[in-house]
């Protein structure tokens, strides 16, 4: 480490790194900037606690956390070759790693080593390697927590509490000379299972079943069962101490003696290397991006689809927050997707700010008014916002249908769905995907086994079949939603994808733009009262046809079906048959088919016949007849008519009610105002107040500024100088005594340059009660009239306001020692 004298503690070894190596510890572990430590020694103890320790744990490679393994079971402080040896072994023919597996551990590691002394959970030069006391408590053999290597505690730690007449016949029966105290005798011990020739002719002489017996324990769990009278085989062992008790029914194998039958090694296979991402199937690059930009423009179509439906008000919000199983099967259905691809383009609309609560007292779901701005946009914009969203979002819509920890069940939009490593993971599998070939899909399996080495679950299998850890649950969602969304094409990372990753989202529009199909603005009129749009239409062309016909399929072509009620629902707009005679005539390619002109006419010719209006409510009809007609009908019973007039009809229910229920009978009522005026309805008026798209969930402390981080390791070292500079008294100034004074001009520059160069200046302070006092400061951050900086007088991190700084001075160069 380039050091003169080694490192006592770690507290000295973080003091001898320089201003970037301290930089970039609170980098990578930035929770141990809140607060920013006052020293060195603050930042060690906090660099130390439990729940640091783990948090910094969890963010380590594979090797990494394997070679900080190693060296929880080896002796503290460990020489560099004795970690080498845990990990390819002690160099007996039958055990140690060979080849390719022993250089690639060699190479590797003094990078793993590296990592962990940069992250503060290693500290030492090599020949003295420590490894940070909590990780060691975690990482290390106990009965309540086992080691991740597999082995068990020591033969001291073991035969802690044993009598000494016992110790006295496991070495007689080890072939071993008594000694005179318990010390000696586990020293004795220790010393012939470390012993490679004395524990090799031990074992000679070992029954074969005894042999079986430490085969099954060797690669751990290092605990087995016994009974009050022990079979022979395990009695062998017992009495020579190589399995040593730990309860009356639990023996373990001592950890020096589960090291020579491993051959020296702490794991059964090291893993220095990720492994190798294969290629599921090589694609041509243009029909990948071609692929994606189809279901690029299909998702955008679809989330708008959603929107629409949903446009007069959505479904209503569970008490327990979410979405009902029913209304999220009728969603599906509309959508023509299954459910869990429902519950993604809602949890997805939800994400981007599209969707939200109304925040009525009927509480419903709807579009926002930044769905109307959405719209507006060019299909590419529209795509960048829902893949940015889908990127930095932590709700999981893989979880919906399942339980959380109480067993309560998890519902589309509800509470529980958020799982803040969701955006690492997506980043991590793009990036893996993003250093393929272009065109090359990979094969799941492997990529989920290169996930699973780059961020280990300590504890958890890691078998290449094992998918039933979270993380590998989500990498899974991740791999179908990208093709759902369209930031794959065909399983390969489209072009568009990769400029978003490293270019942005204007890179990533204008490489999608010319992908996307142009817009049409004509349709196929067919004699089957059908209309066929050969493919994307122009917004106004697409939302008139919405509302004059129905869609029937979709696909490369979509299909709408003209319908009595969808005509009707024209005309409910506003719209007259001249309109919509016009419109197809303007928009179709082909002629107007003589059945759907006579279907507009039918319809007009009776829209509005009939008015409905609030008496409770009344139907009015200038033809006395029609009236007479809907009386005799008995299905219009339900509607409790009876006549007012020759031509009105007064009714028990409400508008809606009878309105809905003549178009039933047939008719086609127009619903009126007060004043007569027939009223129309416009589809999609219904939006929630303004709303901001749900802020996802960070896994931990936001990852610092450059800036911040530069402020940081100035008020850590100014904490660590405190001592050596002259404290002033902190009470209020002497009659005597003179405070510094400065313009404010001055004070401010002064104050800039102490904060740029880290050194700390003498200020008179007068705070909010009129006390006077003089204090030494080291400024690191001057920013909206507030200096922060590190008061040496109250050894901590303060702000100051600007104002009520009465000037500043340079310190003496006694001061200053």
């Amino acid at each position: 480490m380039g050091m003169t004298t080694p490192p006592r503690t770690l507290a000295e070894a973080l003091r001898a790194r320089d201003d970037e190596s301290l930089a970039g510890l609170l980098r990578a572990r930035p929770d141990l900037l809140s607060p920013v430590p006052n020293d060195i020694t603050q930042l060690a103890t906090r660099a130390g606690t439990r729940a640091s320790v783990v948090r910094a744990l969890e963010h380590l490679d594979r090797f990494a956390l394997q070679t900080a393994e190693a060296l929880a079971v080896a002796p503290d402080p460990a020489p560099y070759d004795t970690l080498l040896g845990l990990l390819t072994g002690d160099g007996r023919d039958d055990g140690e790693l060979r080849g390719d597996a022993g250089a690639a551990i060699v190479d590797a590691l003094p990078s793993a080593l590296t990592t962990l002394r940069e992250q503060a959970l290693v500290w030492g030069e090599d020949e003295r390697l420590h490894l940070v006391r909590t990780a060691r408590e975690l990482l290390a053999p106990s009965p309540q927590h086992p080691s991740p290597t597999g082995l068990g505690p020591t033969v001291s730690e073991a035969t802690a509490g044993m009598s000494p007449g016992r110790l006295q016949e496991i070495l007689t029966a080890a072939g071993l000379p008594a000694t005179y105290d318990p010390v000696s005798a586990v020293s004795a011990l220790s010393a012939l299972f470390t012993d490679r020739v004395r524990m090799g002719e031990l074992l000679d002489t070992a029954p074969v079943e005894a042999l079986s017996v430490l085969d099954r324990l060797v690669w751990g769990p290092p605990y087995g069962e016994v009974t009050p009278n022990p079979t022979p085989p395990v009695k062998w062992l017992r009495d020579r101490g190589l399995l040593l008790p730990v309860s009356t029914r639990t023996v373990v194998l001592p950890r020096e003696a589960a090291l020579h039958l491993r051959a020296g090694r702490a794991h059964r296979v090291p893993e220095p290397l990720p492994p190798v991402v294969a290629a599921a199937a090589e694609r041509d690059p243009q029909a990948v991006d071609s692929a994606a930009a189809g279901q690029a423009f299909l998702s955008v179509s679809t989330v708008e689809e959603l929107l629409k439906s949903w446009n007069g008000g959505g479904p209503a919000i569970l008490r327990a927050g979410g979405l009902s199983v029913r209304e999220l099967k009728k969603t599906a259905t509309v959508l023509d997707v299954s459910e869990p691809v429902a519950a993604f383009w809602i949890e997805l609309a939800y994400a981007a700010g599209l969707l939200a609560s109304d925040g009525e007292t009927d509480e419903r779901y709807a579009p926002t008014p930044a769905y109307d701005d959405w719209t507006e946009l060019p299909a590419e914009d529209r795509w960048v916002r829902l893949a940015t969203a889908w990127l930095a979002a932590t709700r999981t819509p893989g979880l919906v249908g399942g339980q959380d920890a109480k067993g309560r069940a998890l519902s589309t939009l509800g509470p529980g769905l958020d799982r803040s490593a969701a955006p690492e993971i997506r980043h991590r599998v793009l990036a893996l995907l993003d250093a393929l070939a272009p065109g090359t899909a990979p094969e799941p399996e492997t990529l989920l086994a290169r996930l699973r080495w780059e961020r280990p679950l300590r504890g958890a299998s890691t078998s290449a079949g094992d998918t039933t850890d979270l993380r590998s649950r989500i990498a899974l969602w991740t791999l179908n939603e990208c093709e759902l969304l369209g930031i794959t094409g065909r399983g390969a990372l489209a072009s568009q994808t990769r400029a978003l990753l490293t270019g942005g989202p204007a890179a990533a529009a204008a490489r999608l733009a010319p992908l996307i199909p142009e817009p049409l603005d004509h349709v196929l009129l067919q004699a089957d009262l059908t209309a066929v749009a050969p493919g994307p239409l122009e917004r106004p062309l697409a939302e008139m046809l919405a509302a004059l016909a129905d869609i029937e399929s979709k696909g490369g072509a979509t299909v709408y079906r003209f319908t009595p009620g969808s005509v009707r629902r024209a005309l409910d707009a506003g719209q007259s048959a001249t309109d919509l005679h016009a419109f197809l005539a303007a928009h179709s390619r082909t002629p107007v088919p003589q059945p759907l002109s006579y279907l507009i006419d039918d319809v007009a010719r009776r829209h509005g016949h009939l008015r409905i209006g609030a008496a409770s409510s009344y139907v009015r009809c200038d033809d006395e007849a029609v009236l007479n007609e809907i009386l005799a009908d008995k299905r219009s019973a339900t509607l409790r008519l009876r006549r007012l007039a020759p031509t009105a009809l007064a009714a028990q229910i409400d508008p809606v009610s009878l309105l809905d229920g003549l178009r039933e009978l047939g008719y086609a009522p127009a619903a009126e105002s007060a004043d007569g005026d027939v009223l129309i309805t416009r589809a999609g008026a219904r939006r929630t107040p303004p709303r901001s798209a749900p802020e996802p969930v960070p896994e931990g402390p936001p990852l610092p500024e450059p800036a911040l981080l530069g402020a940081a390791v100035r008020a850590i070292r100014a904490g660590d100088t405190a001592a050596t500079v002259v404290h002033k008294d902190t009470g209020p100034a002497a009659p005597g005594d003179a405070l510094p004074r400065t313009t404010s001009a001055e004070t401010l520059v002064t104050v800039q340059a102490a904060a740029m160069t880290g050194s700390a200046i003498w200020i008179g302070y007068v705070n909010a009660e009129g006390a006077a006092s003089q204090r030494v400061i080291a400024p690191v951050r001057v920013e909206g009239g507030y200096v922060t900086a590190y008061d040496h007088t109250a050894d901590e991190v303060r702000t100051y306001p600007l104002h009520r700084i009465t000037g500043v001075a340079e310190l003496a160069d006694d001061q200053t020692a």
